[in-house]
């Protein structure tokens, strides 16, 4: 880590190989290390993610739009990539990821599943990378001053004008009052068959009509769909942009609010008032993290940025309608105001780090909603109740 006023990070950086990649924070400091994947200069906030697998599935999920994420395990890239572990839903659209940082040098890939160099999938995708970095002493910046806007650049040749740099990171407007679900949401509606990733098996096919869930996508991850179908629903996937009269129209028995990237409340300019609609019918709706803080916004409630955000596969969360404490996964900056909440919505979960709201339900209509990943792409499982809860309210 660097004095703001110096351009060396001798703290923050590992190893003694050339400088061919840096972040460079808004405060000034600069974080030097080895360039891998795109090269190029992006803009972004900084994240860390304490999972320990997944890395593909992660640096495809579309909430991490307009981020570039911080891997605390050390060893990131050596299992290679392959065309499954993904978890964008639109390939045009890619990933929301800009950037990312390790502490250890992408190796060989060494997994019977690999079918490519994890540095050419990052290429392959325009996502900008570094490694040589003490990514437990970023982490711990992270901590103690907050989630940062950043630029990272690579360039093999080493020539960075750090003093422009530090301008364009300081000058960023940051993800605070940004919609970028509207970046990463499918364009047109579309229908949903594949189940879930077997082994030995792969990925199957959906053959059911019902029950009809409708998928509103603020930047839907894969695996989400996924267990619709395994559990024999037929899915349809609509725009974020969507209004309810088009929804309706499909004759849906539920609904479903995805996760997606950026501030709940500027995507909520368009998407609130089309929520507030669904509400007044007898639809049953089920949201997870945006969808989950968009829904509070709905229903009265406020949303704030979090310090640090969460994200991660370790993350203790108590359902208080069961008394069970779960190990789940998070990707979020962004959190709903537990005391905003109406009274006639009640809080269901909460994160057992730091006491913030993970879940909600409303009182008297089949409606709640959840702050982590209950697919569990990647992470535990242990949330997977979740999808049959919302489908016994559906099917009741």
């Amino acid at each position: 880590m660097s004095d703001p006023q110096s351009e060396v990070a001798e703290p923050l950086a590992w190893g003694k190989k050339k400088i061919t990649a840096v972040l460079v924070l808004a405060d000034g400091t600069v974080v030097e290390g080895s360039g891998a994947g795109a090269t190029g200069i992006a803009r972004a906030e900084v994240c860390f993610n304490t999972a320990m697998t997944g890395y593909q599935e992660i640096l495809t999920d579309p909430s991490y739009a307009g981020q570039i994420v911080t891997f605390t395990f050390p060893h990131i890239g050596n299992i290679g990539a392959n065309d499954e572990d993904l978890e964008t839903l639109d390939e045009a659209a890619r990933n929301g990821v800009v950037g990312a940082i390790f502490k250890a040098a992408i190796t060989e890939p060494s997994n019977y599943r690999s079918t490519s160099h994890f540095n050419d999938w990052l290429i392959a995708r325009n996502i900008i990378a570094m490694s040589g970095v003490d990514t437990r002493a970023l982490t711990s910046l992270i901590r103690e001053k907050g989630l940062a806007n950043a630029v990272i650049a690579h360039d093999p040749d080493g020539n960075f004008d750090l003093e422009a740099l530090k301008t364009r990171a300081k000058e960023w407007s940051g993800l605070e009052n940004a919609d970028l679900a509207i970046d990463v949401t499918s364009r047109e509606n579309s229908d949903w068959q594949e189940t879930a990733w077997q082994w030995g098996e792969g990925f199957g096919s959906a053959d059911k009509n019902a029950p009809h869930i409708v998928a509103v996508d603020f930047g839907i991850k894969r695996n989400i769909l996924r267990l619709f179908a395994s559990r024999d629903c037929k899915v349809t996937v609509v725009p974020a942009t969507a209004t309810a009269e088009e929804i309706l129209a499909l004759s849906p028995d539920g609904i479903f609010l995805s996760n997606g990237p950026g501030d709940p409340a500027a995507t909520g300019e368009y998407s609130v008032p089309m929520i507030q609609k669904l509400l007044e019918t007898d639809v049953p709706v089920f949201g997870i993290c945006l969808g989950h803080q968009m829904l509070a916004l709905a229903l009265g409630g406020k949303t704030t940025k979090m310090h640090q955000g969460h994200h991660g596969a370790n993350h203790p969360v108590k359902d208080h309608t069961t008394g069970k404490v779960e190990i789940v996964s998070m990707n979020h900056g962004f959190a709903v105001d537990s005391e905003s909440l109406p009274d006639n919505v009640e809080e269901t979960h909460l994160s057992l780090f730091d006491g913030s709201n993970c879940g909600l339900q409303v009182k008297d209509r089949p409606v709640f909603s959840v702050q982590h990943h209950p697919e569990a792409s990647p992470g535990p499982q242990d949330s997977h109740y979740l999808f049959n809860r919302f489908l016994d309210l559906v099917r009741s």
